[in-house]
């Protein structure tokens, strides 16, 4: 796999606590904690990603 290219949201603080990157793929989107980018991450297909995002967008 090459490089992720990992970002943050725009409504991420500055001070950097309590923060996800994201890095999407055409197969995949993977999460990661931002304070320890080294560590594992989360990843999960595309269709599942959009259901999420769906879904938190609902429950506000």
């Amino acid at each position: 796999m090459s490089e992720l290219a990992w970002f943050k949201s725009s409504y991420s603080g500055s001070s950097g606590d309590d923060c996800v990157e994201v890095a999407v793929t055409d197969q995949a989107v993977h999460v990661r904690d931002s304070k320890d980018k080294g560590g594992p991450h989360l990843t999960v297909g595309r269709d599942a990603w959009e259901r999420f995002v769906r879904f938190a967008a609902m429950c506000g």
